[in-house]
């Protein structure tokens, strides 16, 4: 028997619930187990509302419309309501899974376009950028609210000098908080850890009978193309860009690496636990908050 939506969100507020008392105790297995449950349960959730929703439009679509019959006086026509708009359809991935999907294939913080561009690419459905736009502030919100509920969260990449959100990058809340900070090398870092993931991708279809599409070629072949050594105007081929990626990123490792860590370093120390997913605030917000005029 399929549960009501009501059932569902019962089944989430316990879940969570136990989730707290999980990581109050410290209970690291118990904690992930829970995660997948509540993974699961919301998947469930969103199911449950999208058929709700579908099932509302549905009557809707059947309602008799009130017509005037004929008559030599005056009657006021009631209209037909017109269909309402579904969220989604059915079955549809969550924009949050989809911005998952394509940053663990990427494997480094990126940008809402290449975000697309990556699931345009490698799966079934599309992924519009401009609805990424608000994705980052209502993953702050659910987070506010509810702490470590969910397995994981779309967040914010963090400047290594200011700790704030870095303009435009998004990333995932259970990657070390070093592997989040755009520190002076980093985006060329990330660029090539983007090619790397792009070109093994390839390779995993390729190997599994399941030919990758032509947008998948051509984002790998952009990568390619920015990498000295990758490609030649020859036949791309993922292997070569593979290793001429990790080639040029051994040269920036180091330097990187230290950069990144030391900004972790102190983003453990002054940071909470939100700011560290989703940024300090900037200067003059605080400013602002704290009554200040900001001149």
């Amino acid at each position: 028997m399929t549960a009501s939506l009501e059932e569902l969100e019962e089944r989430l507020s316990q879940l969570r619930a136990r989730l707290r008392e999980a990581r109050r105790a410290r209970d690291n297995a118990a904690a992930s187990r829970i995660r997948r449950e509540l993974r699961t349960a919301e998947e469930a959730w969103e199911q449950a509302l999208d058929a709700e929703e579908a099932a509302g439009a549905a009557t809707e679509d059947h309602q008799p419309s009130l017509r005037s019959a004929p008559s030599t006086g005056t009657r006021t026509t009631t209209p037909r309501p017109a269909p309402r708009e579904k969220r989604s359809t059915p079955g549809a991935v969550p924009v949050r899974e989809q911005v998952h999907q394509s940053l663990t294939l990427l494997g480094a913080p990126a940008s809402p376009k290449l975000i697309s561009s990556v699931y345009e690419a490698f799966f079934s459905e599309p992924l519009v950028a401009t609805k990424l736009a608000s994705l980052r502030r209502d993953e702050e919100r659910s987070f506010s609210a509810q702490g470590y509920a969910r397995p994981y969260y779309i967040c914010a990449a963090l400047t290594h000098d200011r700790l704030t959100p870095a303009r435009g990058l998004l990333a995932v809340s259970v990657w070390p908080l070093e592997r989040r900070i755009i520190a002076p090398l980093s985006q060329r870092a990330d660029f090539l850890t983007h090619a790397v993931g792009t070109a093994e991708q390839i390779e995993r279809l390729t190997a599994a009978g399941h030919p990758p599409s032509d947008a998948a070629w051509q984002l790998l072949r952009r990568f390619a193309l920015n990498i000295p050594g990758a490609y030649d105007n020859d036949e791309l081929d993922p292997a070569r860009v593979i290793s001429a990626a990790r080639t040029e990123a051994a040269v920036h490792r180091e330097s990187d690496d230290a950069g990144r860590s030391a900004a972790a370093k102190r983003a453990r120390t002054q940071l909470t636990d939100i700011q560290q997913l989703f940024g300090a605030a900037p200067l003059h917000n605080a400013l602002r908050d704290a009554g200040g005029t900001g001149h």
